[in-house]
């Protein structure tokens, strides 16, 4: 089951994708999307016959596919490719920070880059939706915990991230930095999880394309562990790192600029597409 919001910005509306790809209304069944309906209802919507529901007409915009996240947590130096490209050791164990979940937006909605930006950067990754609790939960019962898989941008201002004093959140948490979806695809629905194909494209140029097999820590793993430190939340998102080809890590290093074309995906999850705008007026 794909599972997707749709609509303006404060007004979206909750479907499904059949297997066509058309978006199907269900609204008249749940309000949204959120925590709640990924705790309670996933296996009343997962019996549902997608022809029986009312077929959006149009291109409506695509939205997040989860409202109302109350955590995104972020997992660096997760892809061995990427621990190598950067010049780091490879982590005995999962790197973590958050992303304010102000940063969330829908995956195709504009990227506005901040004020005083100078080194924007891009991430692909694997993006986990919580679907139960997870408490202490054993690596064994994580699958359990999981309502479904997406595609995150995990977008970066590296000077506010590794050259301004204090933690990583300040680079990673720009508004409109945390695009995710289009669909929030469930686990019988997404494949083998670790061998995904997982790219990015810099205006049309592929610069990341690897394989969710270089992923050091797997999400049963990551959903374990984290477990340990704080309680996961049905609709909580967990990034869960990117491969090589970022652009901190090319040579010589390349930057987002108002214009770039962003467009990336992983296998069977979807695509999103992001167009980089200057920052506001002061």
């Amino acid at each position: 089951m794909r599972l997707v919001r749709y609509g303006d910005r404060g007004r979206e509306k909750p479907a499904l994708l059949d297997g066509n790809d058309n978006l199907r209304d269900l609204s008249a069944f749940v309000d949204d999307i959120d925590g709640s309906v990924l705790a309670n209802r996933m296996v009343e919507l997962a019996a549902m016959d997608p022809a029986s529901l009312p077929l959006v007409k149009g291109n409506p915009r695509i939205a997040e596919p989860v409202a109302r996240v109350g955590k995104f947590i972020c997992v660096g130096l997760n892809y061995a490719d990427h621990a190598d490209e950067a010049g780091m050791d490879r982590p005995q164990e999962p790197i973590l920070f958050f992303k304010a979940t102000s940063a969330i937006q829908g995956p195709n909605d504009d990227v506005l880059l901040p004020r005083g930006y100078s080194k924007a950067d891009w991430e692909v990754e694997l993006g986990i939706v919580i679907g139960r609790e997870a408490r202490y939960v054993a690596e064994d019962d994580a699958a359990e915990c999981i309502a479904g898989y997406c595609v995150v941008n995990d977008l970066s201002e590296r000077a506010f991230q590794l050259e301004r004093a204090g933690q990583w959140v300040k680079g990673k948490s720009c508004d409109t930095f945390g695009p995710f979806g289009p669909w929030l695809v469930t686990p019988d629905s997404a494949g083998d999880i670790g061998k995904l194909g997982i790219w990015l494209e810099i205006d049309g140029e592929r610069v990341q394309n690897s394989n969710t097999d270089q992923m050091i820590f797997k999400p049963d793993f990551l959903v374990h562990y984290i477990s340990k430190f704080m309680s996961l939340q049905p609709g909580d998102i967990i990034s869960t790192g990117t491969p090589r080809g970022v652009g901190m890590g090319l040579k010589p290093p390349r930057w987002l600029q108002p214009g770039t074309a962003i467009r990336l995906g992983i296998d069977g999850l979807g695509i999103q597409q992001q167009q980089v705008r200057a920052p506001g007026p002061a």
